[in-house]
């Protein structure tokens, strides 16, 4: 008995839900980058007063990027069936 083609063994809705979860995978996987080019940005600034204002902007972020990526992560992989109203 032939096995089934895997395209055919899925339904055109769970089809979509994996591309649109591999869209969030590169969303997820841009904000890393991101990240960590910050991270490396805020690093090569050091002390100097002239890369003050640029360092604090660094640092808010930082702080923007790693709760967006803590939010999108959460509720995409660790969310379960729950439903957030907020």
């Amino acid at each position: 008995m032939a096995q089934p083609d895997s395209d055919q063994a899925r339904s055109l809705e769970q089809i979509a839900q994996e591309q649109a979860m591999a869209e969030v995978s590169d969303v997820l996987l841009n904000l890393e980058h991101t990240i960590g080019r910050a991270r490396k940005a805020r690093r090569r600034l050091g002390g100097a007063p002239s890369q003050h204002n640029a360092g604090l902007a660094l640092d808010d972020a930082l702080k923007a990027l790693e709760s967006v990526r803590k939010r999108l992560q959460k509720d995409t992989y660790f969310s379960g069936d729950e439903l957030r109203l907020i």
